[in-house]
């Protein structure tokens, strides 16, 4: 096989017309030529850092919309299914994976169970996690989520950080806000990355300090606008990752669409292009082709250096995706769940009225929440609970929200983070109810009701994927999405990806669990009703 195109040399810094040889699915060979061609090939874009599970899809069917966009690899979390199902989730998710014409990068995940502070369904212990290291298929620590820990010292995270060190592989970090003596000892543990930065002081300090920063875009969570400005200087230390996308974006775009803003933002194609294509190789030590003669044919073929449209992706010298369709297949899996409770009621959802509350509030496009301390006359302070769907308990995590804007009805998710129970917010607690047990029945989904409609997208897998058709598990997503923000009254840009977060402790300020309203600053448990 051959392709004629304009060939972008990231390294050398320059392009040429080439003609690239494809025998056996290594590039065979690569001639330059005076021929003037229309269009680019490149090395294909890698997703520095992703939890699959949080397209709700299972890889195979993730990977059949990455493809799309020119994405040959990633450099993924299985902390999501780990926290389900423990070592089981991890073998399920690499097990899918190989049957697909795609390059996953799983870790070994070091926080399993997040914090101590909620239920989960497995435990990734020392033991487990050095086990995961040791397999090839394992290529680094994932994200080192308890950084007080590592601060402090703590025996099992610095037991797992050194079993990794052992085996020469890379530990991620998470450490959002994290500056000065802190950042610096958490550093000096041997970490390497970060990819929670939300400001452009904390980014610049984090590189300063040896850190790699990786300038997130995801469905939630987007720091492309603020860390951007860091490219020109540190673009040898900095990659492009998404952390957590939804089908629907997944569907629209992935690394091509940040590629394309940062060039239209001035920065350099080649330092852009560096971010996206060769550091997650470097890092990671990664078997992803990079466009030399004996490299695995994985590469991409653009229109132009401005739009980045890909027009055809190959991995291992094979055609996965043209002008728009998808050449991978679906896969057959069989279901892996863990799911105890039984249906609520609205009178599982009570919470006795207070003068002043302790409430969550919610920023969009940020992971970061803040505590607020609200009368009840305000009328966006809403209801939220957290379901123990490991077992049948009464419900003790219930609280109080800002910044959803629903006027009526609910949404329920069991994607919540880390621990993947069921988190709901609603308008009343006959809503709330309601759309909880429409996940509880179908053992996993999200949901979203009023007094007239319901909405449910099912996923079995794990309670947090679905093993559908891609594609339209993305078009299901997007009616759910719509009908919470032109029926219910969202304002948010992804309501359930915030909903998803409001269980995640380990982001600071304050947060709910199954065991209650959690303060992510002291590590503690509060009142949800303020006292005078």
């Amino acid at each position: 096989m051959q392709i004629k195109a304009n060939l972008i040399d990231i390294k050398k810094r320059k392009i040429t017309p080439s003609i690239i040889e494809i025998k056996n699915g290594i590039i065979n060979s690569i001639i330059e030529t005076d021929e003037k061609y229309e269009t680019y090939v490149l090395p294909g874009f890698i997703d520095s850092h992703i939890h699959i599970e949080s397209s709700m899809l299972i890889p195979s069917e993730f990977a059949r919309l990455a493809v799309l966009h020119g994405t040959v690899a990633t450099v993924s979390d299985p902390h999501e299914i780990a926290n389900v199902l423990g070592l089981k989730g991890v073998e399920f998710m690499l097990e899918n994976a190989n049957q697909t014409n795609f390059k996953f990068y799983f870790g070994a995940s070091p926080c399993v169970p997040a914090t101590p502070f909620e239920t989960n369904g497995a435990t990734l212990d020392v033991k487990a996690v050095t086990t995961l290291l040791k397999n090839p298929k394992i290529k680094f620590l994932s994200e080192v989520m308890n950084f007080p820990g590592v601060i402090n010292n703590d025996k099992d995270i610095m037991s797992k950080i050194a079993a990794a060190k052992k085996l020469n592989k890379p530990i991620d970090g998470h450490a959002p806000g994290l500056m000065g003596k802190d950042l610096k000892t958490y550093i000096a543990a041997g970490i390497s990355t970060d990819h929670e930065a939300f400001s452009y002081e904390e980014g610049l300090e984090k590189l300063q300090n040896g850190m790699k920063i990786l300038i997130r875009e995801g469905s939630a969570a987007k720091n492309f606008d603020t860390l951007h400005k860091l490219i020109d200087q540190y673009h040898e230390n900095m990659m492009f990752c998404s952390d957590d996308k939804h089908p629907n974006d997944l569907l629209k775009g992935h690394i091509n669409s940040l590629v394309a803003r940062a060039v239209s933002l001035g920065h350099n194609v080649f330092d852009v292009l560096g971010m996206a294509c060769l550091n997650p190789i470097e890092h990671y030590n990664l078997d992803v082709g990079t466009l030399k003669v004996g490299d695995s044919a994985d590469f991409i073929e653009i229109n132009n250096l401005k739009e980045f449209k890909v027009i055809q992706t190959f991995i291992n010298g094979t055609v996965v995706a043209k002008e728009g369709k998808s050449l991978l297949n679906s896969v057959n899996v069989d279901i892996v769940n863990k799911f105890e409770t039984s249906l609520k009621t609205p009178s599982d959802f009570f919470l006795p009225k207070c003068e002043k509350m302790e409430v969550i509030q919610v920023v969009d496009h940020e992971l970061i929440t803040y505590e607020k301390v609200l009368s009840d006359d305000d009328d966006d302070v809403l209801k939220i609970a957290v379901i123990n769907r490991y077992h049948n308990s009464a419900i003790k995590g219930i609280a109080h929200v800002k910044g959803f804007g629903l006027k009526n009805g609910a949404i329920a998710s069991s994607v919540a983070h880390d621990s993947h129970n069921i988190i709901v917010v609603g308008c009343s607690d006959k809503d709330m109810a309601k759309a909880a047990n429409l996940i509880i029945n179908a053992k996993g989904g999200i949901s979203a009701v009023n007094k007239d409609e319901s909405h449910l997208l099912d996923l079995s897998v794990a309670g947090i994927m679905s093993n559908k058709d891609g594609f339209k598990i993305a078009k299901k997503y997007e009616e759910i999405d719509k009908f919470v923000k032109n029926s219910l009254g969202s304002k948010l840009s992804s309501p359930f990806m915030t909903l998803s977060f409001m269980a995640l402790l380990v982001i600071p300020e304050i947060k709910l669990s199954d065991k209650g309203l959690f303060d992510g600053r002291s590590f503690h448990f509060i009142a949800p009703c303020k006292k005078p």
